[in-house]
């Protein structure tokens, strides 16, 4: 019983949140670029010029795009978090040396879209992005692990938003596979297990939408589905080793009363935030629902049958998930206080849960509903891509991080997952988000932190960067030399 003996452990980053260096070597802005930090109660916010010349700033939100007659813009005065980040562009042989002191067997990070294509297809290879990530993916092979690579976190280069209007524009599609095809053909000797967008699916519209903003995230949903279907293509003709598989933003929710209308509810969120995209990307075609979905936002999709089959034959090799907190749902009328901001999503606070500062609400248990829930449901291999807490730490007078939180919340949902895992769920890895403290996507704060590792930088871009083991470092070095057993 227990996990088995090739099971992978490991953490998770990303290229925006941890690399800095966002304008060195050719690479061009990304979205997050543009963006400064919020705090505990806030997005971050992006800033630009409106159409009239005047300064504007708004909350990121994951795929967008400006106003009409907007323009990207860097101001002097304002602090941008992820410039810096936590310079594992510069660090990254002295971090996974790190990782593989913990253990690891795997990692994850995503490539930066404009370290390879800075400007598009129309402006070439960058090939001093593509000698970083060899080097970097080389060297984490050397050190023991299998890394399984993500293409796309949020990070498409500005300038292509500027050339085709966004993901509304289905030439997109060709800009997506062909950076993809440059992935798979210039890494294949290190990776063998790749993911296309990261948590596809947190652009997906919710009750509360302008109806013609869902209709803009659906079509632009649409594309990317596709996108994501000629990369696992491409990739299979490539290398007919390559796995490639999908990444969906779990969500779990309980009813708040015994109202059968409130489980009616729970099934719906569950169909309209995690179903639709896991369907689509692992059944290969969209759910019956979807056109439920469809009429509430007055949506009309133009699939043709190319369309249809390309999404078949595009299908994914295997579920990468993403599992933080759960919620609660009703139909029923409740007080605006009791809604707590967890994960983007906004849920009403659970009084048998506790909760970080943040508001996400710590269920390890509903991680093994939720494991059981998609192993029934789409009966292929899962891979637990992000899993961790954000917390508010510094190191302490000793110089080590002492996060007790952190060991408390991952011993749990791991002996969770154990026994997931034990009772039939078919999971091959699991990867804490993030193995290192980096800048938070939806806050954009290097204080909101996730890692096993220290690094000194904080939201107003103080700090040497030195790194730094923190307690659950050598918490999860015991785990991973177990196997999952050791957990104390």
């Amino acid at each position: 019983m227990g996990f088995k003996k090739d099971f992978l452990w490991g953490g998770s980053i990303s290229a925006a949140q941890i690399e800095g260096a966002w304008n060195e070597d050719g690479k061009s802005p990304v979205l997050v670029d543009y963006c400064t930090a919020g705090s505990t109660s806030a997005r971050r916010e992006l800033w630009y010029l409106n159409k009239d010349g005047q300064r504007e700033h708004r909350f990121w939100e994951p795929v967008d795009v400006l106003p009409e007659g907007s323009e990207y813009k860097f101001f002097d005065d304002l602090h941008y978090t992820n410039h810096v980040a936590g310079d594992f562009y510069h660090h990254y042989k002295e971090d996974l040396a790190l990782f593989a002191e913990m253990g690891y067997t795997t990692f994850n990070t995503s490539i930066s879209w404009a370290r390879i294509y800075p400007d598009g297809i129309r402006g070439g290879i960058n090939k001093k992005g593509v000698d970083f990530y060899r080097d970097l993916f080389k060297t984490a092979v050397e050190l023991g692990m299998d890394p399984v690579i993500t293409l796309y976190k949020y990070d498409e280069p500005v300038s292509l938003n500027i050339q085709h209007g966004g993901w509304s524009n289905p030439k997109m599609i060709d800009e997506f596979v062909a950076f993809a095809k440059v992935c798979f053909t210039e890494f294949k000797e290190y990776v063998n297990k790749w993911m296309t967008f990261n948590e596809i699916n947190i652009i997906m519209p919710r009750g509360d939408e302008p109806k013609e903003k869902a209709r803009r995230n659906l079509l632009w949903m649409h594309h990317q589905f596709l996108a994501a279907a000629k990369a696992v293509i491409e990739a299979h003709k490539i290398d007919s080793r390559l796995k490639v598989g999908c990444m969906i933003c779990g969500n779990l929710n309980y009813p708040l009363t015994p109202d059968p209308l409130d489980n009616i509810e729970v099934y719906k969120r569950f169909q309209d935030f995690f179903g639709y995209s896991a369907d689509v990307s692992i059944r290969g075609a969209y759910p019956s629902y979807a056109q439920r979905i469809w009429r509430e936002f007055e949506f009309h999709l133009n699939i043709s049958d190319e369309d249809k089959e390309i999404l078949m034959k595009g299908k994914s090799d295997f579920l990468g998930f993403s599992y933080y907190a759960s919620g609660i749902v009703t139909t029923h009328s409740t007080d605006q206080t009791d809604i707590t901001g967890g994960n983007v999503l906004g849920t009403i606070k659970n009084p048998y849960l506790q909760a970080n500062e943040w508001g996400w609400q710590i269920d390890p248990i509903g991680f093994k509903l939720f494991l059981h829930i998609i192993n029934d449901r789409y009966q292929v291999p899962l891979f637990d891509v992000e899993n961790g807490i954000g917390l508010i730490e510094n190191e302490g007078e000793d110089g080590i991080c002492h996060d007790t939180a952190r060991i408390d919340y991952h011993r749990e949902h791991i002996k969770c997952m154990k026994e997931a895992v034990e009772e039939g769920v078919n999971l091959f890895g699991y990867t804490t988000w993030g193995c290192i403290d980096l800048v938070s996507a939806g806050t954009g704060q290097m204080d909101k932190r996730y890692g096993f590792i220290y690094v000194d930088m904080n939201d107003a871009g103080n700090g040497d960067l030195h790194r730094s083991k923190k307690e659950s470092f050598y918490w999860y070095k015991k785990v991973i030399e177990s196997n999952g057993e050791d957990l104390d």
